[in-house]
């Protein structure tokens, strides 16, 4: 498997974007995410595709025992080691596909900005499932379905360069995606609403929050951010593994 992140050129244009260099606070969805943090008091946390490890380091902030962080980049690996270390925090680079999810093992399961890279999406929802302690919980926040689906994930501008409107297109059809990022081409996948928030009952889950991301209005000020109000980038989701049947008939 190949991460986008293991291109230099890609990484390095990564490392020089907001959230990378001042952590959590600089996401604009960190405002919407973190209450919807279970507690984590003695609890151990996986967290699939952790990145540079900042929601791993506010696992242990928040009294985690033991954090996982597993990413298929070898470059945000390093990264989390040199800046997010700490003693309660495990950094391993291993795909989200390639984990093997040992069996009631976590107490939470986190995963930010990384399963719109998936295609399987409802066996990393079985997986997850299996691996997290009867009612463990299940937060994860994924590009959500309009951006995904849209035309190469772009506005449609006018002749001055401004935003005219997001367009959608092949919105059932579920699949790869080709969009052009930090000047790069990126594969990605697109899931559908119904896909995502199925895929999670259909697997023994429960739901017990679904966001969409706003930007908080300190963040106003931020050029472009204001476009973020017309449509959604970014879905929120809390689950807890209700039961251990897994997928109902």
């Amino acid at each position: 498997m190949h991460s986008e992140y293991d291109n230099e050129h890609f990484f390095q244009e990564y490392a020089e974007m907001p959230r990378s260099k001042e952590g959590l606070p600089a996401a604009g969805e960190w405002h919407q995410l973190k209450p919807l943090f279970p507690n984590l008091d003695g609890k151990t946390v996986l967290d699939l595709g952790c990145g540079y490890g900042w929601h791993c380091r506010f696992s242990v902030e928040q009294g985690a025992s033991h954090v996982l962080g597993i990413d298929l980049s070898r470059n945000m690996i390093e990264v989390a080691r040199n800046r997010n270390m700490d003693s309660r925090i495990t950094y391993r680079v291993c795909g989200i596909e390639e984990y093997e999810y040992p069996e009631h093992t976590w107490d939470c399961v986190l995963s930010n900005l990384a399963l719109h890279y998936i295609e399987d999406l409802d066996q990393v929802f079985k997986n997850v499932f299996r691996t997290l302690k009867p009612g463990g919980v299940f937060l994860f926040n994924i590009e959500h379905p309009v951006f995904t689906a849209g035309v190469g994930q772009d506005w449609i501008y006018t002749e001055d360069g401004v935003p005219k409107y997001w367009p959608v297109d092949q919105y059932f059809v579920p699949g790869e995606r080709k969009t052009h990022f930090l000047g790069c081409d990126v594969t990605k996948q697109h899931h559908t609403l119904t896909q995502i928030l199925m895929g999670l009952l259909n697997n023994g889950f429960s739901l017990d929050a679904v966001e969409e991301a706003v930007p908080s209005g300190e963040m106003m000020h931020i050029p472009g951010m204001a476009d973020e109000l017309r449509r959604p980038m970014m879905l929120l989701v809390k689950a807890t593994a209700c039961g251990r049947t897994g997928r109902k008939g």
